[in-house]
């Protein structure tokens, strides 16, 4: 009797210790700040990853960026709005063109789009960042403006996480072109970007707000947050269906 006790209690420590590991090996996710604009710092694996620093003029004359000290930035374009990385602190490596990279361990994919609707004409390309941080796959679709084609739709992949401009105006989706975009790529979380809000300069920005794309998307669970900052495990995904969440400015 003892025996089949010490057993027992050594198979309930065994599966104790097991699910302790498994615990331990669950990925930390990644941390997402929205900075302004299509600028956001994601935060996992130990590695701080900026995307589209800006200067202040424009569209993001009322936005400032922290002063943070990123590992490395990601570039959409060389617009002033989403290009201007010479000031960032800490000498950190910056990717300016697509193509495949592999930096601190983590796999890069950039994908070439048009900036604006007459196939790159007018504004020059686009590119569209993939990456997984923290066991969560991102593709931060930058200034897209044309719709995704078959091609880039395979390189994008299947993302948890998709954060697309949504504002409308000569180089980046309106809301309509941001919903098809979403049901394109049927990511589990939308993150909208470059959008019109109150810290933007509106004599010089042909945006719109957010809420033009979440009346289309009316329906969905959306959450406004009152945070710049969300962040998302591989266990917090939705299984099934897309939520969109919004993230709020907050000046530095």
């Amino acid at each position: 009797m003892k025996r089949r006790e010490l057993i027992r209690y050594a198979g309930v420590s065994l599966l104790t210790v097991m699910a302790s590991k498994k615990s331990q090996a669950q990925p930390a996710g990644v941390t997402i700040e929205y900075l302004g604009h299509t600028s956001f710092l994601f935060t996992g694996d130990g590695v701080g990853i900026l995307v589209n620093p800006y200067q202040s003029l424009g569209c993001t004359a009322g936005y400032s960026l922290p002063n943070i000290t990123p590992d490395l930035v990601l570039i959409s374009s060389q617009l002033l709005d989403e290009g201007a990385y010479s000031k960032v602190p800490g000498n950190p490596q910056v990717l300016t063109e697509p193509g495949a990279y592999n930096i601190k361990g983590i796999s890069f994919q950039g994908i070439t789009t048009p900036h604006d609707r007459d196939g790159g004409k007018r504004f020059g390309n686009n590119i569209v960042w993939r990456w997984t941080q923290g066991g969560v796959k991102i593709l931060h679709l930058g200034g897209a403006a044309a719709p995704i084609e078959l091609e880039q739709k395979i390189l994008m992949g299947s993302p948890d996480v998709a954060l697309i401009p949504t504002g409308g105006g000569p180089k980046a989706y309106n809301p309509q072109e941001a919903l098809q975009a979403m049901q394109s790529l049927k990511p589990r979380v939308i993150i909208p970007t470059q959008y019109l809000t109150a810290a933007a300069d509106k004599s010089a920005c042909e945006l719109v707000g957010v809420d033009e794309f979440l009346q289309l998307a009316e329906g969905m669970s959306i959450k406004v947050l009152d945070t710049n900052k969300i962040t998302i495990r591989p266990v917090d995904l939705p299984e099934e269906g897309t939520v969109i969440r919004v993230l709020s400015y907050v000046a530095s």
